[in-house]
């Protein structure tokens, strides 16, 4: 597995080595001692608790979604199909703070993201069909759930693709000038 830092600080891409043959392909999307070694950080990897996974249709977004509180570790991947992830940092102090970058999720090369607690998150599917899969390091509370909507003008966020539909939770979710008044720096 090959591991590459990005331009927002602490978010890493881990990159599966496929073995690939007449019969198809065997690869290893996780391996929890080189993402440890990687992050000097025994027994990291061992902290995810919950899997999840949405299922989407071209042209939906999910998001723009972060966790209060200690925040949420993830990785994130798309099992199937595509997806294009945007993660903001929302972690005040950060050199990135406030930063966003864009990443292509597929079936395909199998990248996923590390995602450090501190951000927001959202994807678009790309195709028919976009399976994405979540580890995350502490069970879900929806008490501590954070959104901006996807669309504000402040973040503005470019979807690749016309929106085609979005939850309610998120054509109502807030600003992202109300959020900057909410958050308080990590201790």
């Amino acid at each position: 597995m090959r591991i590459d830092t990005t331009e927002l600080a602490d978010v890493l891409v881990l990159t599966p080595q496929p073995f690939r043959d007449d019969r198809g392909l065997f690869t290893r999307t996780f391996d929890a001692g080189e993402f440890d070694a990687h992050l000097g950080v025994p027994g990291l990897a061992a902290s995810f608790v919950q899997d999840s996974q949405s299922r989407s249709h071209r042209g939906v977004v999910r998001g723009m979604h972060g966790r209060g509180g200690r925040g949420e570790a993830k990785l994130v991947r798309c099992a199937h199909g595509a997806v294009h992830d945007v993660l903001v940092d929302i972690r005040p102090g950060s050199p990135s703070f406030g930063q966003r970058q864009a990443f292509r999720l597929d079936d395909t090369d199998f990248r996923h993201l590390y995602v450090p607690p501190g951000f927001l998150h959202g994807f678009q599917a790309l195709t028919d069909i976009a399976d994405v899969c979540y580890r995350i390091d502490r069970p879900h509370d929806p008490t501590e759930d954070l959104a901006v909507a996807y669309d504000d003008a402040e973040l503005g966020i470019e979807w690749p693709q016309p929106v085609t539909r979005v939850s309610e939770r998120d054509a109502g979710a807030g600003s992202w000038r109300e959020l900057l008044g909410h958050l308080t720096p990590r201790s």
